[in-house]
């Protein structure tokens, strides 16, 4: 049994997939239009573990990650 924290609730909770069986994330990816930071690394490694949890535990996972903040600031500094 995997619980945790439902921030609308403010409990703790039995994770209760809506389609049985099969767990879809939609995660928020790396700003990278500057230079590295830890900021940058928290959200793939917390999801990441969250989405290695729930295949451990048997669930088919769909996960997606985006690229924020993609705009004219990050191709400027790519072509620097």
């Amino acid at each position: 049994m995997i619980r945790l924290y439902n921030s609308k609730t403010l409990k703790i909770e039995e994770f209760k997939p809506i389609k049985p069986n099969e767990v879809s994330m939609y995660v928020c990816g790396p700003t990278v239009y500057n230079h590295a930071h830890i900021g940058n690394a928290r959200p793939i490694i917390v999801f990441d573990t969250l989405r290695r949890l729930f295949e451990r535990e048997g669930y088919k996972v769909k996960y997606v990650s985006n690229y924020t903040d993609v705009d004219d600031k990050i191709i400027k500094k790519a072509n620097e």
